[in-house]
This record gives structure tokens, sequence and C-alpha cells, in this order.
């Protein structure tokens, strides 16, 4: 398979290292907005964004890695009219626009589109619908962290005196503990999950007025229990410079004429490289994206419509004698 990456942040970077990793795959090259000569990879040749379609001929699934934000949204419909593609979309609420979107640019061109894998929107998708098929008499709860929050991270460095930070999300072990054990409740945003910011303040910068910032900022930290500290920047560097991640997808259900028997289903994830993981994640999606379209598919997939079979480098006799 001939493989091409769009866009060279930590994501883009993931994949490169993740393609090194499958046998069956080729990385063409990455695609990028900046100057190719200011983009450093590890051995991928690095061309303007523009050229992207002279070369369609050569790719047979493009990795989209931009932002959620702004660039997958036009993105992945654009190119999916001249590649098969696959991203990472991550706005749970826009999905459905999304995909409606990128299913009519895919099939206009005849091609593959899978949007939304990584691990959440993702595996954790697919396991809350393995979870609640098998026990529909149940309750799903998704816990993060702990680990770093890209988004948070960012908007805490958008705010006037702070100069660089990191925030983590990390789960209350009560109400996890609670929760394997069969706890069965509508839990708030505070009761599941705390937030702990890192940050660097410019010299001079009121430290205090940060911090109420911080705390109250709508849609981030208002509904959490929230704490500020405030380190150099040579600690900010030392212990938080990694991209660390997880989470838990856990169902509590019952079955029995009288529901009498209680079952707990958890699917964990702990990742010591957020972006590595997720392009590993859209590498096999990739794979998948690639035999759907030599099957002659078209249009928009999601994680939802992926034989698990097609993730694999392995034939169908390979995974029924090692892995069923």
């Amino acid at each position: 398979m001939k493989i091409g990456i769009l866009g060279y942040g930590n994501l883009g970077k993931g994949v490169e290292s993740a393609i090194r990793q499958n046998p069956d795959m080729e990385l063409v090259g990455v695609f990028s907005r900046r100057d190719p000569a200011s983009v450093e990879t590890k051995g991928a040749p690095v061309y303007p964004l523009e050229k992207a379609l002279e070369m369609k001929d050569q790719i047979d699934v493009l990795i989209l890695c931009g932002g959620s934000a702004t660039d997958l949204p036009k993105q992945t419909p654009e190119f999916a009219k001249w590649f098969n593609v696959v991203d990472s979309f991550d706005t749970h609420a826009k999905i459905p626009e999304h995909f409606s979107n990128v299913d009519a640019a895919a099939k206009e061109g005849n091609k593959v589109a899978v949007i939304s894998v990584g691990w959440d929107p993702g595996l954790f998708s697919l396991n809350r619908m393995y979870f609640g098929a098998v026990l529909p008499e149940g309750v799903d709860y998704t816990f993060w962290g702990k680990g770093v929050s890209q988004g948070h991270s960012d908007a805490i460095r958008r705010i006037d005196g702070v100069l660089d930070a990191r925030q983590y999300t990390i789960p209350v072990e009560e109400t996890l503990n609670a929760v394997r054990n069969g706890s069965i409740k509508d839990y708030t945003a505070r009761e599941k999950h705390t937030r702990e910011c890192f940050v660097v303040a410019k010299e001079g910068a009121d430290k205090e007025k940060i911090e109420r910032e911080i705390v109250t900022m709508p849609n981030y930290f208002d509904e959490y229990d929230t704490t500020v500290h405030f380190i150099s920047e040579e600690e900010l560097k030392r212990d938080h410079s990694g991209i660390p991640h997880g989470g838990m997808v856990i169902r509590s259900g019952k079955t029995g004429f009288n529901k009498e028997n209680r079952h707990i289903l958890e699917y964990r994830l702990q990742l010591d490289s957020n972006p590595e993981f997720t392009a590993s994640v859209l590498v096999a999606f990739a794979r998948a994206a690639y035999r759907l379209s030599k099957e002659g598919q078209t249009g928009c997939k999601t994680i939802f419509d992926i034989p698990p079979a097609y993730l694999s480098p392995k034939s169908g006799e390979e995974l029924r004698k090692s892995l069923l």
C-alpha cells in the first residue's frame, strides 16, 4: 500500500513512525502547508500541499493529520473526492454532519473515506457498541486520563500572561471504584474527573488573575475541581514534556429473568504517547480503507462499518489459527 501523510505535527510524525512497523505499507511522502525545506521528517520526502493532487495516482490512501476544529471539516471532504482517506475527527457532536459532508464527496469521487478513528472516538466507540449489544440492560461510563489534554492546555496558553502550560485530566478514584463495583447512577462532570494544571507565567504576570481565569473558564474548567500549579519553564520541560493519556470504558449490566446477575465489562488504555497511539490506529484503518476500495466500495465509513479482519495484515486463515 502506498500511503501519503497530510500534515506533519505530532500526529503526522506518529503516522510516519507507525508505517515503519507495517511492512505491507510504503510512505510516498508528507504534504505540508509549511515550506517543505522547513519540515524535518525521519526520512520521508516532503511536498507542498498543492502537489498532492498531482500525485494522487501514486497514493492508495491519504492519512489526514490536521486538527478537528478547522482543518478536517474542510480537508476531509475536499480530499475524499480524489483519494481514499482516513481521519481522526474527534468533535463528537459534529460527527453526523462531518459524515454527511464526507460521504457525498467520497461517493462523487468513487473513493472510500474512514472518519473519526482513534481511541475516542474510535476504539472506545466500538467497545461502547459491543458492550451495549451484549448487555442491553446496562449503563456506560467513560473515564479519560490520567493524561494531557492538548485542547485544554491550548486554552490555558491563550490566557494573557501565560507562557506555557500543560493540563491533566484525572479520573476521580472514588467514582471510578464505585462504577467498577457496579454502581449505577448519573455522575456529574465534577464527580467523574478533576483537572490539574501546570502553568508557566510570564515575568510580572498576575498569577491570581490567571488562576481565576482558568478555574472559571466555561466549557473547559468551570464544571470541574481544578488545581493550578505555577512552575518554571525548566520544570515544565523536565517533568511535563510527554503527551501521555488513556482511559476506560466501563459498562455495568444485568442479565437473568429477574435481572439478578450483574456483569462489569471494562476496556482500558494506558498510553505513553497519545499522538503515536492515535497514529497507529489511523494506519490500521488505512489498510481497511485500501481493502474496501479494492472491493469497489465507496462513500464514508466509521469504525462501526469496518470488518475487524480488514485491519490486520494477517490472512483470514492466519487469524483463525492464531487468534480465534
